[in-house]
């Protein structure tokens, strides 16, 4: 782990889209600015950006830098095996789509209570430790979505995870249904280091109802500077990962990561009203992952209905039903359409209810 930069990360989970393909050109300079910014951390996945993203990173990042620029990590996720026989053609594909020999760290995707067991069954981290062995990966380590108890057992189960990268925010930490701050904990007692995703909660937290924007503005910080910030200066955090999708987030964000510091008890004490204020909204939490639509029947891109919903909430203008009949329903299903297969809500990081959520957006914009 040596080899990291900073304790900032470019997640290519978001990546700016340009007449619906990849904008590689824009991701190129992207990539260039994070790179002369002093960070080296990238972070992809094998579903990112409905399959592009390993393909964006090699374009844009591996095939014009030397290996020994940049750290990358790369997930095996549970969708794309079923046996033990289908996870070294698969990590083979993946090298092979990031244009790289071996990854830096590679990560067992979205571990939960079910989904463990399902890499057990597959025995996935065994695998794993043997490509280890071989040299195509430099660290094991996991992704993490569920309660502390289920990952103070994946860690005791198998200690040769050596780092974790765990859901944290201020709006998480002491969430029951993340346990952001006692996941950390779990971290700490295994001393493993934890890479921080999501701590700006999908963009949930940059883009605040104008109450909660006012208590930061009075101090002169950014949401996105209290919300990473936050995340990375809590004890035990390797890393913290943003997923950037223009120019203007990474150099934003840069500008306050390239000389860190952590919130001062002033700032500290804004993120508790801004936290406040959000939980009276009672928003729906989700981060927009996107993991839920691409097993839907009906095509409903619930991230973002649910993101008009939590518009319409914190902000109570037209704008929020224009995106919703105009937009993201014009060639995918509505709220309304939604079949009840309960697929999405299987493999939901968040644990969210979506079938009951959607009744309450249908309820707001179909229903009139």
């Amino acid at each position: 782990m040596e080899r990291i930069q900073k304790n900032f990360g470019f997640g290519f989970m978001r990546l700016p889209v340009k007449d619906g393909e990849m904008d590689t050109a824009e991701i190129c300079r992207m990539v260039d600015v994070f790179l002369e910014s002093g960070f080296n951390y990238f972070d992809t996945a094998h579903g990112y950006m409905d399959g592009k993203s390993e393909l964006a990173l090699r374009e844009c990042l591996t095939s014009r830098y030397p290996r020994d620029r940049y750290v990358l990590t790369d997930k095996l996720s549970g969708n794309y095996f079923h046996k033990e026989e289908d996870i070294r053609p698969l990590f083979e594909s993946q090298l092979a789509a990031c244009g790289v020999p071996y990854f830096d760290f590679y990560l067992m995707h979205a571990q939960s209570a079910e989904n463990f067991q399902h890499y057990k069954d597959c025995r996935a981290y065994e695998v794993s430790l043997e490509l280890k062995a071989e040299g195509k990966i430099r660290h094991l380590g996991i992704s993490f979505h569920d309660k502390a108890e289920v990952l103070d057992r994946i860690l005791t189960e198998y200690p040769q995870v050596e780092v974790v990268q765990i859901q944290l925010n201020y709006v998480d930490w002491d969430d029951p249904a993340v346990e952001s701050r006692k996941c950390l904990e779990i971290c700490r007692k295994h001393s493993k280091p934890a890479i921080v995703m999501e701590p700006c909660k999908g963009g949930s937290l940059t883009n605040l109802p104008a109450e909660a924007r006012r208590e930061l503005e009075a101090l002169d910080a950014s949401p996105a500077s209290c919300a990473i910030r936050f995340a990375a200066g809590q004890e035990g955090v390797l890393m913290v990962l943003s997923g950037m999708s223009n120019m203007a987030q990474l150099e934003e964000n840069a500008g306050f990561m390239k000389d860190f510091c952590p919130l001062n008890e002033e700032e500290l004490a804004a993120v508790d009203r801004v936290r406040e204020i959000l939980r009276n909204k009672n928003l729906i939490p989700c981060t927009a992952c996107r993991y839920c639509t691409e097993g839907c029947p009906r095509k409903i891109s619930i991230p973002d209905l649910f993101a008009c919903l939590n518009a319409k909430a914190a902000f109570r203008n037209w704008n929020a039903d224009y995106y919703y009949h105009s937009v993201h329903t014009v060639h995918n299903g509505k709220a309304s359409d939604c079949v009840k297969c309960g697929k999405c809500e299987q493999i939901c990081p968040q644990r969210l209810p979506i079938r009951e959520l959607l009744e309450q957006v249908a309820v707001e914009f179909d229903r009139k």
